[in-house]
């Protein structure tokens, strides 16, 4: 126990917390793609079919009226956790990429015409692109392109280039998913409001590992997938300033969206209910709470240190084997996580494939970020991502099993 009277926990007291990493004797390294599951949110949504299913905010009786109380609960959770001003700010989807695809029909198609521009980063995962192609192709838009150089770093002058008082929009990830790098998005932020242009942030990559304010950052919109965060699959989150929510019309029309129907149309609900139609995912919104308060537990600090600690051990053996390329800086600090690399002749899929007959599991391909890859000149890669339940162990194990790769090909 600390002298604040907390209780310190092991890292082995967490990775019991997780059946999958407890019993398995795989070495998960793939959490950029999707994160491992406490026991406390496995039970959190199992529990709500358990004890409390029924349609929230559709029936007057205790069990409904109960799921209603646990499902705005879990808003007010979100928006506790972010900074939001208001859980009214805070909408429930399915993913970052419904969240960003929200904000792209319901305000860039009514915000944005011809002869505007919108700004996107080079780095973005496909989800914050596509949407803005979209929205571009449909409006007439100017779609330009932030560049950034081969570490992942957008220069001050590439940002000037391309935020200009015709921007309406800056699309930015806060944390890139191939090359780790945290970007300055409360610079990009100031720099877009200045231009007169709002921002939407991903923060898909970086609300696991750093706590984020948005009231702080100045951002407009936000978005990010529970299931990065410990939660389940299918659960998600966009913040949006409640002025530009209320003016923005809903993206999906349906039950539980209006306050009235007529045969020649509808009066929508209020925010944040007019983007949320049909029946919700209850029992992912709780587990989504119960992963918060589990984050929350064990704290942004501890997670930060960890995230680090194994990060540079990890880097560090890699930079010590013969024909491995790390993708992005050549400093540990700038890769949060994400350690993303080539292997002389070796493809990238091989490398994957060998390496999950090691029981580590890695991802390896072109990461959803096409046009970053094609930027930086690299076809495909592999791709290690640390969470802070993994050890010391899993580290070894993927570094050991990378440096085996060629001689086992029969290349040594």
């Amino acid at each position: 126990m600390s002298a604040t009277g907390k209780i310190i926990r092991t890292n082995e007291d967490i990775r019991n917390d997780f059946p999958l990493i407890a019993r398995s004797g795989y070495a998960y390294l793939d959490n950029a793609a999707t994160s491992q599951k406490p026991a406390s949110v496995i039970e959190a949504e199992s529990s709500f079919y358990t004890d409390h299913n029924a349609n929230p905010m559709r029936g007057f009786y205790p069990l409904s009226l109960d799921a209603t109380a646990i499902y705005e609960d879990a808003r007010k959770s979100v928006a506790s956790f972010i900074g939001a001003a208001s859980s009214d700010e805070i909408v429930f989807t399915r993913n970052a990429t419904e969240s960003i695809n929200l904000v792209a029909y319901s305000w860039g198609l009514n915000n944005i015409k011809a002869g505007d521009e919108i700004a996107v980063s080079i780095a973005e995962h496909h989800s914050n692109m596509l949407p803005w192609q979209m929205v571009a192709k449909a409006t007439g838009a100017t779609l330009r392109y932030i560049e950034c150089d081969t570490d992942g770093t957008f220069t001050d002058e590439e940002l000037m280039r391309t935020i200009n008082n015709r921007t309406k929009l800056v699309a930015f990830g806060h944390v890139s998913n191939v090359l780790g790098r945290c970007n300055p998005v409360r610079k990009i932020i100031d720099m877009a409001h200045s231009a007169g242009a709002l921002v939407l942030i991903d923060a898909s990559q970086s609300i696991p590992h750093m706590k984020i304010d948005v009231m702080d950052l100045g951002a407009d919109f936000l978005a990010f997938s529970g299931h990065k965060l410990l939660a389940p699959m299918g659960i998600g989150v966009l913040y949006g300033r409640r002025s530009l929510l209320d003016d923005m019309p809903p993206f999906l029309m349906g039950g539980e969206m209006i306050e009235s129907v007529r045969r020649d149309g509808a009066k929508y609900a209020e925010v944040p209910h007019k983007f949320e139609a049909g029946t919700v995912n209850a029992a992912g919104a709780a587990a989504l709470a119960e992963a918060i308060r589990y984050i929350s537990d064990i704290g942004y600090e501890y997670i930060t240190n960890r995230d680090r600690e194994l990060t540079i051990r990890a880097l560090e053996a890699l930079k010590r084997t013969d024909h491995v390329h790390i993708l992005g800086s050549i400093d540990n600090e700038d890769h949060n996580g994400i350690i993303s690399f080539t292997i002389d002749n070796v493809h990238p899929h091989d490398i994957s494939e060998i390496l999950a007959g090691d029981k580590v599991c890695i991802r390896a391909g072109h990461h959803c970020a096409q046009p970053l890859l094609e930027h930086i000149k690299t076809p495909s890669c592999a791709r290690a991502s640390i969470m802070f339940y993994n050890n010391e162990d899993d580290i070894d194990r993927f570094t050991e099993s990378v440096a085996n790769i060629r001689s086992r090909l029969g290349w040594e």
